[in-house]
């Protein structure tokens, strides 16, 4: 009798046009540190256009707050090394959660400059896709900072939308891809 080799659920291998292999999976607790000590891989344009700020460093109540999502509303994925988590060093993340009191839900990658260009955004960005559509929700969206082309093109691709940013906030646009479609 064969036996499949199946990974678990949000698990998947990715290897790069690069030739580097990563795993993507869920975030997991022990992240916290190995995340917290890569964020210096992120580059200060990468880190600037998903704050909107500079930040120097990951905070321990932001690295808590990310390796610990709710998930009945949150989906947070990581793209890191094939090794046991809080050992393996954290290339990407990605995440999504719903708003409360509607069926939308906000994302959010953030790719190493050293991966960027690789597809791996794209392939975070479907599972975020695919979880809000299984969790019916009526929309996905993301605020992009203006200059961040690659992302824009990257939403655009996979039929998101560019609305104006419903703060008015200047250099901000809003990627919306409507799920009930």
């Amino acid at each position: 009798m064969a036996t499949r080799n199946r990974m678990p659920p949000w698990h998947e291998h990715f290897k790069a046009p690069s030739g580097r292999e990563l795993l993507i999976r869920p975030i997991r607790p022990e992240d916290g540190p190995p995340l917290q000590g890569a964020f210096a891989l992120f580059g200060p344009e990468e880190v600037r256009d998903k704050f909107l700020q500079s930040v120097e460093a990951l905070s321990d109540e932001t690295a808590q707050r990310l390796t610990h999502p709710n998930p009945k509303t949150e989906i947070a994925l990581v793209a890191a090394e094939p090794l046991p988590p809080g050992e393996a060093v954290v290339g990407a993340v990605a995440r999504a959660s719903i708003i409360p009191g509607t069926r939308d839900a906000e994302y959010a990658i953030l790719v190493s400059r050293f991966l960027a260009g690789q597809g791996l955004g794209r392939q975070l960005m479907r599972k975020l896709v695919k979880w809000a559509r299984g969790k019916y929700l009526d929309r996905l969206y993301g605020d992009i900072a203006e200059q961040n082309e690659p992302m824009l093109q990257l939403a655009a691709s996979l039929g998101f939308k560019q609305v104006p940013h419903p703060s008015g906030t200047p250099g901000l646009v809003r990627m919306v891809l409507e799920l009930a479609s």
